[in-house]
């Protein structure tokens, strides 16, 4: 079975938004003012989403928490 590499695929901002918190919505607008991008969501069951945000560069990143308030710590494990 062959699927697409999502990795390159274009990013759907809308659905990357849907279900977040007002809060997390808020946050996600500021960062992207000073060139930070929401690169993806975690949607664990039963819990609230877990978006993602890169810097410029690319290399570092934050965790939005259901408040808004951002997690730098960077204990997120990803993938090449």
């Amino acid at each position: 079975m062959s699927t697409a590499d999502r990795r390159n695929a274009a990013l759907d901002q809308v659905a990357l938004r849907q279900g977040l918190t007002g809060e997390q919505l808020a946050a996600v607008q500021t960062l992207e003012h000073f060139g930070w991008q929401l690169r993806f969501v975690r949607r664990p069951l039963f819990r609230e989403p877990i978006p993602v945000l890169f810097d410029r560069s690319g290399e570092r990143y934050v965790v939005l928490q259901g408040d808004g308030s951002l997690d730098e710590s960077q204990t997120l494990k990803l993938r090449d």
